[in-house]
């Protein structure tokens, strides 16, 4: 008979020297996670005494920073913090790097430019240089599309495990916005596996009539990336199969965003 050991999991500290620091600490770990979370998974990971963990995570859900989910045992990111997460991406400091190198793809490719990110069930516009050629869609920082039918969209949910995928999906309607939407979640799925396998993603007047996107995620190194960078313009000047040449521009942009990120995470530690 094989018995098997089951590693013990790599705790992490939470550290501080005032309860208001510790808090922040329990919140970096929070911030962090990709799926829901319950107190005894946190006890596990933290060591902390269950009684202190469940009066922390009491402070967290009465401010609206995390909120009870499912079964009402497990908690997720509240709407606090994904307003706090928003504000951030939006007012970054890193803003003026990001936009010089939006400005540069939009030199270089001649139509408008945008950085996204995931943002619930939503993509939102962290910043966008807008082509001045006369015919464009003008879509401002701060502006919101759905995730099932963008660009940078298709390429966060392709870049989630299925369960994950699902689980957003469940609780974001599938609306058809052009007869070109995908809404079954079969087709989806298979579209989904062609983004992951491609490692770009196109929306082909999936949402708006006579708009054509290609896009690209930022490489991250801390995992999973949540800004994606894309290229937007009319349909009569950009066709599908005009989408690859602009992919090498998209993705020296792309790394370069990334090495701003990094940068910025470096400066921070």
């Amino acid at each position: 008979m094989t018995t098997i050991v089951k590693e013990p999991m790599e705790q992490t500290r939470i550290e501080g020297d005032t309860p208001t620091l510790r808090l922040f600490s329990l919140l970096e770990v929070i911030a962090g996670k990709d799926e829901f979370f319950s107190l005894q998974s946190l006890v596990e990971e933290t060591g902390l005494p269950k009684p202190t963990l469940h009066r922390m995570l009491q402070q967290l859900e009465t401010a609206g920073i995390i909120q009870r989910d499912g079964d009402d045992r497990h908690y997720s990111s509240g709407v606090r913090l994904r307003n706090l997460a928003e504000k951030l991406l939006l007012n970054s400091t890193t803003h003026s790097a990001r936009h010089a190198v939006l400005t540069q793809l939009k030199e270089e490719v001649g139509e408008s430019c945008n950085l996204t990110a995931l943002s619930g069930g939503e993509i939102i516009y962290v910043d966008r240089v807008e082509t001045e050629a006369p015919l464009r869609f003008y879509l401002h920082p701060g502006s919101r599309v759905p995730v099932h039918c963008s660009a940078t969209g298709k390429l966060f949910l392709a870049n989630m495990s299925p369960s994950q995928r699902r689980r957003l999906l469940k609780n974001v309607p599938l609306t058809q916005y052009t007869e070109k939407t995908i809404i079954d979640f079969d087709k989806l799925d298979d579209e989904l596996d062609l983004v992951k396998a491609n490692g770009y993603a196109i929306d082909n007047e999936e949402f708006l009539p006579g708009l054509f996107c290609v896009a690209v995620l930022v490489p991250s190194e801390r995992g999973r990336s949540n800004l994606g960078i894309a290229i937007q313009a009319p349909i009569m000047r950009l066709k599908p199969e005009q989408a690859l040449h602009f992919l090498p521009a998209l993705q020296r942009a792309a790394n370069a965003l990334a090495k701003i990120e990094a940068e910025s995470w470096a400066e921070a530690m």
